[in-house]
């Protein structure tokens, strides 16, 4: 484990180019092999060549149509634009509203690792007007409002780091804020620490479908929450570890928020969890019932899915707040494997029979959208 003293560059490094020991590159910089590739959108065309008329090309080296993706989605007015995205890190914040719906964004990269966006916002974060913080909602890298949404080879990071704001104490710094029906996310990336990835919607009373398919999330505290009916296949989420505490737990993977009135919530499917911390220093979850709401039972379910020994076996679920248990909200597992899915204290881990399981499945929670068929 590297010292304390190089965390910040280490995890900086992590999210922008590479997930092997000592990888240190500046977010200033692309990745190198981003400054070399002849044809920086591979196959899918260039300015000069469009797959479509309504194919727009981002190259921060000044070889598409703009050199920023919020450049690009401006232009992009209405549905059912293509954005094709060449390698590099892009250093911003990006906004996806909802008038600008069926959207694509296409990683030209070999991988998600090719293409970052990145920006430092925190909950904490004066704005530079002075008009206060930026807020949970307001921190987000990326966010996406826009029904039917796709992306594919991308990677979403918040790069905020407590050590390098110990003034800040909102320390909550979104990656990605999705928040549109049909939202599909494929072998894409989601870098952060505390509320890295929120699943969300547009409104209580609307719920929307994601779809997170080989995808990488990590993070400490709460790193994959809100509202949304979000399917989890064949995905991967570490959580990291921490220096600022001294003792367990370190944060929790989930955190959904499902309003009473979804009978879906999250499904995660044929994933694992691993973790860089001490053995049973993470929860699986615990329930987020905001206390402006008086409509949320959480609900998530984790089936066939490897829990490593950073899970706490024991003990894996807690309540965020005490008037809200986590008993008596929807959690549910099914036919887990690993050392954090050991039952050893039956009453903590509620398990699905046969019959119960047949009704959470990808099919039951997303409906007549079948976005796995894209992948």
């Amino acid at each position: 484990m590297l010292s304390q003293s190089h965390r910040p560059l280490t995890r900086r490094g992590f999210l922008v180019a590479s997930a092997t020991a000592g990888a240190a590159l500046a977010l200033a910089s692309p990745p190198a092999r981003a400054a070399a590739r002849p044809r920086p959108f591979g196959r899918y065309g260039s300015p000069a060549a469009r797959l479509t008329p309504q194919t727009l090309y981002v190259d921060a080296s000044g070889r598409g149509d703009f050199t920023s993706v919020q450049a690009a989605v401006t232009a992009a007015t209405g549905s059912g634009w293509t954005l094709v995205i060449a390698p590099g890190t892009y250093r911003e914040t990006v906004s996806v509203d909802r008038a600008r719906t069926e959207m694509t964004w296409l990683g030209a990269g070999d991988g998600p690792r090719d293409v970052v966006i990145v920006y430092d916002n925190a909950a904490g974060t004066p704005k530079p007007d002075g008009s206060g913080t930026y807020g949970t909602t307001g921190s987000a890298t990326t966010t996406v409002r826009g029904d039917g949404f796709t992306a594919h080879r991308i990677t979403f990071a918040n790069d905020f780091l407590r050590e390098e704001h110990p003034g800040i104490s909102g320390t909550q710094a979104v990656a990605l804020k999705v928040q549109g029906d049909r939202s599909a996310f494929h072998h894409c990336r989601f870098l952060g620490h505390q509320d890295t990835l929120y699943a969300d919607s547009n409104a209580g009373t609307l719920f929307a479908r994601q779809y997170f398919s080989h995808c990488y999330v990590e993070g400490d505290v709460d790193f994959v929450f809100g509202r949304a009916t979000a399917v989890f296949e064949h995905c991967h989420f570490r959580t990291l570890n921490r220096t600022d505490l001294s003792s367990a737990p370190y944060g929790f993977v989930f955190a959904p928020s499902t309003e009473s009135a979804n009978p879906h919530g999250y499904l995660v499917l044929r994933g694992r969890v691993t973790s860089e911390a001490p053995d049973a220093h993470y929860k699986v979850a615990r329930p987020w019932v905001p206390s402006s709401s008086t409509t949320v039972r959480p609900m998530l379910t984790v089936r066939e899915t490897w829990l490593g020994p950073g899970i706490d076996a024991v003990a894996p679920y807690a309540n965020m707040r005490a008037e809200h248990p986590w008993q008596h909200q929807r959690f549910a597992e099914y036919r887990n494997t690993g050392p954090g899915a050991e039952i050893t204290v039956p009453e903590n881990r509620p398990q699905l029979t046969d019959e119960e399981a047949a009704a959470h499945t990808r099919e039951t929670y997303l409906g007549d959208w079948a976005p796995w068929k894209d992948c």
